[in-house]
This record gives structure tokens, C-alpha cells and sequence, in this order.
């Protein structure tokens, strides 16, 4: 059984590498401490047409208890341009609205008071990209960009008129990163996948989203008592009301018989 509830950040790469050094998922898990379980599903490349194939294997309606709160992002991917090296990734603007619409659907039938954040794909410093393709490829590189900011950015307002729509936190990184002059490369690593500071800006946003939703870390419960709450000489009165035995064997002092007491 679980004690903590969960959350769950569903998206692509910049998702997926959300809990390495510096990153916003990491961040987030720090941030809720003791508090909600940070779980990732993110697949890099992927777009919101393949995503909705994991759907019912990741958030089952039938499952356990639902997480209390999951964000969306995706739509760089989609966003690709047709005709170029990565088109296979290319959803139309509109299938990619309405394939975040069924998502949410979905996450709201699996549970109606789950907080849903969408999160839209952040800029493309087209440039930076240009400069990334030469660093891997040289000569050979692709001429043309694979995605521009423009384009992107059209991705980026459908998703944030569908929050509106159908009354849900939104996050519009595009925007918010382009107000900072020098964005290209204060927030991007190369010219799409997030630096140690962008993965902050994401953070920050998604903490500010969690709040607004009534899911602030510092209004939700410890999992267990803080270790100033406990009695030394009697331990157990602290344990007790959270269902916790108060027997001499220290590997069943829960029920769920943990093994870390560290």
C-alpha cells in the first residue's frame, strides 16, 4: 500500500530527463520531500499521437489509487515540420489538441479531483539547433531546421486555449522563457532540451501551479512523524496514530515491514 500519494509528469524527453542532474523532476521530488511521490513517464521522441497508445497502461481506470495530480507535455515533438529529417514525428495542430483533450478526459475520468497541468513545449532557438546538428554530424548536417520557434509557438497557444477550455493549470513555457533576454542559451542546451536553468524556470512554474491547485508541499502531511515529534523513551505514542505497531522487533514497526530506518 502506498503512503505517500503520487504525482506523475507524463511527456516526452524533456520529461524523461527530468531527474538528472539539475532537473526539474528531481527538483520537484525534492520539493515534496516526505510528502507525494514523484514518479516520471516520460519517452523521448515521442508525440501526443503515440503517447495515447501508454495511456491506459500508465493510468489504467480499473488501477489502484490514482495519483493526485499528473502533468502533460508534450508538443515539441509535434511540432516537428513536415519534409524535414524527423517528420515521422509531425502531428497537425489540431490532432495534437484534441489528443490532449483525450488525455485529460481520460485522467479525469480515472479520477474527477486529480490535478491536471499542461505544460506546453518550450521555445526553439533555431540557431542553437543549427549548432548542435553541426556538432554531431559536421558537414553532413541537415540545412534545414527540423522545428522552428514560430511554429512551436503556434503549438504552444492551442495548448494553452485547451487549460482554458476545459479549466485546467496550464504552464505556457514558450512564453514565459522568451521574456528573459538571452534565452536561446540561458535556458536551452541545445536550442531544444532544457539547461540546468531552464529545468528551474519549469520548477518554479510547476510548483506555482501545484500551489494554485491546493496542492502545496507545506500544506500537506509528513508520511511518517518528524523526528522532532518523537519521544525518546516512548517512541511509539508518535507511531500509534498513524497505524504504526509499537512492538520490540524493529523490521515490524509498520505494517509495510520496512527495511530502510535510515
Amino acid at each position: 500500500m502506498a503512503i505517500r500519494p503520487q504525482m506523475v509528469l507524463f511527456g516526452d524527453s524533456i520529461t524523461e530527463q527530468s531527474f538528472r542532474p539539475g532537473g526539474w523532476g528531481a527538483a520537484l521530488a525534492d520539493s515534496y520531500s516526505r510528502k507525494a511521490d514523484i514518479v516520471v513517464r516520460g519517452y523521448g521522441g515521442y508525440n501526443t499521437r503515440w503517447a495515447l497508445f501508454l495511456l491506459h497502461q500508465i493510468f489504467p481506470l480499473s488501477g489502484p489509487t490514482p495519483p493526485v495530480a499528473v502533468t502533460i507535455f508534450f508538443g515539441a515533438n509535434d511540432a516537428v515540420l513536415l519534409g524535414r529529417q524527423s517528420e515521422k514525428q509531425h502531428v497537425p495542430l489540431n490532432e495534437y489538441k484534441d489528443n490532449l483533450r483525450k488525455m485529460i478526459s481520460h485522467l479525469k475520468e480515472m479520477s474527477p479531483n486529480m490535478v491536471v497541468v499542461l505544460i506546453a513545449p518550450p521555445p526553439v532557438d533555431e540557431d542553437g539547433r543549427e549548432q548542435y546538428a553541426k556538432s554531431l554530424y559536421g558537414e553532413k548536417a541537415r540545412k534545414l531546421p527540423e522545428r522552428t520557434n514560430e511554429v512551436t509557438g503556434t503549438y504552444a497557444r492551442q495548448c494553452v486555449e485547451l487549460a482554458e477550455e476545459m479549466q485546467i493549470p496550464c504552464i505556457d513555457t514558450w512564453s514565459v522563457m522568451q521574456q528573459t533576454e538571452g534565452w536561446q542559451k540561458s535556458f536551452l542546451r541545445d536550442g531544444l532540451h532544457l539547461t540546468e536553468e531552464g529545468n528551474g524556470v519549469v520548477h518554479s512554474e510547476v510548483v506555482r501551479a501545484l500551489n494554485g491547485a491546493g496542492l502545496a508541499a507545506e500544506e500537506m502531511q509528513l508520511d511518517f512523524p518528524h523526528h522532532s515529534a518523537i519521544d525518546g523513551a516512548h517512541p511509539e505514542i508518535a507511531f500509534q496514530s498513524q497505524g504504526c505497531s509499537s512492538s520490540g522487533d524493529i523490521d515490524a514497526f509498520c505494517p509495510e515491514n520496512a527495511s530502510d530506518h535510515i
